[in-house]
């Protein structure tokens, strides 16, 4: 278990089902960091993420006495943290589900190409993805959740997400190898 302020994370845990406030917030700020990261692949702004990790830490907060100490802590946090970050995001992103993918056709890539981008780089061109393909890249292919958890999380076919997800890697690979030419120059 980590250890925060001299403190075991089972120790807070434990504290924070007692309702103990201190805990809560030193627990806030041993995954503040960790949370954040995932809110960050699913929000718009900095400030939208800041947004989920607060709601999603209240929902801990209260579902606390619920969890299962034998399962790890950071898992179940995580969940709580995307299926946020979705509910927050499903209204918006139902509207874009008619976003149209660009016509333009898929430029072969290679691996020099990508070895070229840096991480900033990688993150500009994930931004440019519309928020539904973005996001259902991210709960498949970083998250690893299927088609159909998918599916019943944004409130679609599961059609619909192989569909979407097929849309963002072409739309990844055209992106990627503008930006790449334009490293090239």
């Amino acid at each position: 278990m980590q250890k925060n302020h001299g403190i075991a994370d089972d120790i807070l845990i434990s504290q924070c089902k007692k309702g103990s406030l201190k805990h809560q917030e030193l627990l806030y700020k041993q995954f503040y960091g960790y949370a954040m990261g995932i809110s960050l692949r699913y929000s718009f702004s900095r400030d939208d993420a800041l947004e989920v990790v607060n709601d999603a830490f209240i929902k801990v907060f209260n579902a606390i006495g619920n969890y299962d100490s034998s399962k790890a802590f950071k898992g179940w946090l995580r969940t709580i943290v995307v299926n946020t970050a979705i509910d927050r995001r499903r209204k918006d992103m139902k509207h874009q589900f008619t976003t149209e993918i660009d016509d333009s056709l898929p430029l072969p890539s290679s691996q020099t190409t990508v070895d070229r981008l840096n991480v900033n780089d990688i993150l500009k061109i994930m931004d440019a993805l519309p928020a539904v393909q973005r996001a259902i890249f991210n709960l498949y292919e970083i998250d690893g959740y299927n088609h159909e958890e998918i599916a019943v999380m944004l409130d679609i076919p599961a059609s619909s997400s192989r569909v979407y997800l097929s849309r963002a890697k072409e739309k990844l690979r055209n992106l990627i190898n503008t930006e790449a030419q334009q490293h090239e120059r």
